[in-house]
């Protein structure tokens, strides 16, 4: 069963992300023919009325949709994403509302000539399909199935959305092998040999199914533009050899990724901030905002390619020149027959389209200094302000479109003097600018070369991303650390920090301690629930049910709740014995869906219920995990994350005290909660990381 529900996610993913590019492909498409057919009748205010219209037209519609039906559908989704797989459950993220908007409004930003991306999006599509699988549908809206309750735990479904995130990549890039490492580098905290098969088997399906729909697109069937996005981009070549000559420029892409990324990331971050605030006064300021960035966007995009010269038509071109009506490297604009304009060529196609001009090979003397110079300055700062809108938007395409023009760049300056051509300087330019944002290497490094099926690259592309990642990680860490901070996930790294070492589990222990007994009173239970929030309780045993003081084990808020609301309670203190399977089923304490969740305030107990008890034996979890108090702090996060825990019992070393210290959750272990409880720890151990002067930043 969990093979199959494997292959509806891959099936679904792919038939997901080949109608998310064809609806793109050919709603911008139109958009850009009739801008360029009023460019041609000489109609150029027309022409960008309708250009800059269209535009604002989508922007707002994403943005309605978003502000409205669902904000946790904003952004590219994979901080959230890469959170739940580390522990961390924020509200709505995987509802079937949050799935409709997130596939529409991607449509509709990446349409808009936005310099957004439809890779992040399909990542949190991907996870949001394979959730709402796991956990049998939405109740909702009447969409379940009985057979698929077996998978309503945290553990299942977790790898599910973890094959999910692989096969949103896979579907987005046509990458099956990048989406599986992809998953595995950057988003899935555990990892078992059982689930990467069934991750590869995912992505695997994606692959099968969109080769079978590419070759119903070439058949012509899918529309003008069908076949944008759906094929690799083409810089495959045979007779790439590798010269002393070559390794300087190729060095100097790997520094200029890491610190482009950096500051990248850097402003990012900053812009998010202020983004943040006006978001919080008002819907209608998101709103405003999202226009606003619309409008800009397409007077500048309109605007540039008039700066640059024209260009006369080259006489071994292998597609038309100018280009008319359809995509292509060749874009005549507002220039003379015979002639086209190049940072036209880039700025009025999809981005997908750009990157394929820009990794083109046998194209060498295309483009101009300055308009790459234009086109890269104009994508850093518009991916800046673009991302933090409230629409579905991702950051993979724009930070692939960045890397490719100062690749190129880089490419145009050495000249003749490599034998490298400058579409393979783009190719390795976009993998450095993508490491040194996201900090993926061998992740970005296999997507990149799936992309332009280019094996011959791997040597360069390995030194780029070895060199960038170091060069990056001396100043900051990588976006999607920057955009679970912003949003306030605390998410837990794979390493510990050096002070942990110095501490064990009792110094950051803090009380009360809320206890339940094996055979408790009602009015208590109700008691402790409604005025805490803890989600998991110890059960001990005393005298005259055990001999002493003894851990029973670990009870959680929800089964507890689930007791009250069947009031399966007892008229004496004494253990029934009863089959409890009589009274209760496995589907009643199953993983609640997104938003199914019972809630205390929806249970009513009389007086006479409150003095009646409970036997919580039944239901006690009776092998938690258990740390000493006297063990490392940095031995029991590893713990805890490896085996992807939400509550650590702590147990006294020496007998004759409470069979329990405390419970250790996952606020415990944050390093900004660890240094409040040990000030003294700030100032002696620092991070060793590079810091812009304060005259630099000055937010």
């Amino acid at each position: 069963m969990k093979w199959l529900l494997c292959f509806l996610v891959g099936g679904i993913v792919s038939l997901v992300g080949f109608c998310n590019n064809l609806a793109v492909e050919n709603v911008a498409g139109i958009k850009f023919v009739v801008t360029s057919n009023m460019m041609l009748a000489q109609r150029s205010v027309m022409a960008f009325v309708v250009f800059s219209v269209s535009n604002l037209t989508l922007t707002l519609f994403a943005a309605l949709i978003t502000a409205f039906v669902s904000s946790a559908a904003a952004g590219s989704g994979i901080p959230e994403v890469k959170a739940y797989l580390n522990g961390v459950d924020a509200p709505g993220i995987f509802s079937l509302k949050t799935l409709f908007v997130k596939i529409i409004g991607s449509i509709s930003a990446v349409s808009s000539s936005l310099l957004v991306g439809k890779a992040g999006p399909m990542v949190h599509i991907g996870a949001g399909v394979a959730s709402l699988l796991g956990q049998g549908g939405s109740k909702k809206y009447g969409l379940t199935s009985s057979w698929l309750r077996f998978f309503k735990n945290d553990r299942d479904r977790r790898d599910l959305i973890t094959c999910g995130s692989a096969a949103g990549i896979a579907a987005a890039f046509r990458a099956p092998l990048g989406g599986l490492l992809f998953a595995l580098e950057e988003m899935a905290s555990w990892w078992r040999s059982a689930l990467l098969w069934r991750a590869f088997f995912t992505t695997a399906i994606v692959a099968m199914i969109l080769e079978a729909l590419i070759e119903f697109c070439n058949s012509g069937k899918c529309g003008p533009f069908g076949k944008g996005g759906l094929i690799m981009f083409d810089v495959t070549s045979t007779e790439v050899s590798y010269h002393l000559l070559d390794v300087p420029p190729v060095l100097l892409l790997g520094v200029l990724g890491g610190l482009f990324g950096s500051l990248f990331n850097f402003l990012l971050n900053k812009v998010l901030q202020v983004y943040n605030v006006i978001n919080e006064k008002y819907r209608g300021y998101k709103i405003l905002l999202a226009c606003s960035i619309s409008i800009f966007t397409s007077c500048l995009l309109f605007g540039l390619p008039w700066l640059a010269s024209c260009l006369p038509c080259p006489a071994d071109a292998e597609e038309p020149c100018p280009t008319i009506g359809q995509s292509g490297n060749y874009k005549k604009f507002q220039c003379p027959p015979g002639h086209y304009n190049d940072l036209a060529s880039l700025i009025f196609n999809t981005n997908d389209d750009a990157i394929r001009n820009l990794f083109s090979k046998g194209t060498d003397n295309e483009f101009q200094y300055s308009s790459i110079l234009i086109f890269f300055g104009t994508c850093f700062f518009l991916g800046i302000f673009s991302y933090g809108i409230v629409s579905p938007t991702g950051l993979f395409i724009p930070v692939i479109v960045m890397g490719a023009s100062y690749g190129r760049f880089i490419g145009m300056f050495v000249g003749s003097h490599s034998t490298l051509n400058h579409g393979l300087f783009a190719v390795l330019g976009a993998a450095s600018f993508l490491g040194g944002t996201m900090r993926s290497t061998v992740s970005a490094c296999v997507i990149l070369l799936e992309l332009t099926d280019d094996l011959l690259l791997l040597p360069l592309m390995m030194l780029v991303l070895l060199v960038l990642k170091t060069v990056a990680d001396a100043f900051d860490s990588n976006i999607y650390d920057h955009l679970m901070k912003a949003k306030g996930f605390p998410y837990l790294e794979a390493h510990t920090e050096p002070f942990m070492r110095q501490l064990t589990v009792g110094d950051v222990v803090k009380g009360p301690l809320q206890l339940f007994h094996g055979i408790e009173k009602v009015g208590r239970v109700v008691q402790v629930l409604r005025t805490t929030t803890h989600n998991g309780f110890p059960v001990i045993d005393e005298p005259p049910l055990s001999e002493s003081a003894v851990l029973y084990g670990l009870i959680l808020r929800a089964h507890l709740i689930e007791l009250l609301k069947k009031k399966a309670f007892l008229s004496y203190p004494m253990p029934t014995g009863i089959d409890v399977s009589e009274q209760f089923s496995v589907v009643d304490f199953a993983k609640k869906g997104s938003g199914n969740a019972d809630r205390m305030e929806d249970i009513v107990v009389t007086k006479e219920e409150e003095n009646m008890c409970l036997d919580l034996h039944p239901f006690t979890n009776t092998s938690p995990y258990t740390v000493v108090e006297t063990m490392s702090l940095a031995k029991a996060l590893i713990l805890f994350r490896q085996v992807g825990l939400r509550h650590l019992l702590v147990i006294p070393k020496i007998h004759g005290r409470s069979p329990v210290v405390g419970i250790l959750t996952r606020h415990d272990f944050m390093p900004e909660n660890i240094l409040s409880l040990h000030p003294a720890l700030t100032s002696r151990w620092k991070r060793w990381r590079l810091t812009l002067p304060r005259w630099l930043n000055p937010f």
